[in-house]
């Protein structure tokens, strides 16, 4: 990976956006990966059907950490349904090795996708905050990815 992802993926985990629990959310999810013990809480805040706040907390690798604050910026103010589609185009980029989302991608989450094409071990840590939102925005609670 280039010096340039480095720097985007250091920056999202020395300091991450959204690393903190909303109170009073009113949607919450959570997710582990059983193979490496990772945890992570998503909350949510809806005005209407739209995202109007989203955070996360978690016990995880850096990866896991910058994907999360990757998905924080770039889902509030989508519509619930939107939120649910880019998880669903992210998750098939992920699954079919695509280093890019395309016009749809997030820049920063690029670098995350490029990531794990290089190093496809690292796909369940990319995707944990993603299953934890499903879990949230899905209504189910709690999943393990």
């Amino acid at each position: 990976m280039s010096k340039l992802y480095d720097d985007v993926l250091l920056e999202h985990i020395r300091n991450a956006r959204n690393y903190r629990e909303i109170e009073a959310a009113d949607a919450h999810g959570e997710a582990a990966n059983p193979l490496c013990g990772d945890t992570f809480s998503v909350f949510v805040r809806y005005h209407g059907d739209v995202i109007a706040d989203l955070s996360f907390q978690c016990e995880c690798c850096g990866i896991s950490m910058a994907s999360a604050s990757i998905m924080t910026e770039w889902l509030r103010g989508k519509e619930r349904r939107e939120a649910i589609a880019i998880k669903q185009q992210f998750v098939a980029a992920i699954a079919a090795r695509e280093p890019s989302m395309g016009a749809a991608a997030h820049p920063d989450h690029t670098v995350v996708l490029q990531l794990v094409r290089s190093s496809p071990s690292r796909d369940r840590c990319a995707m944990l905050a993603w299953t934890a939102l499903e879990a949230a925005i899905g209504g189910s609670g709690a999943c393990e990815s």
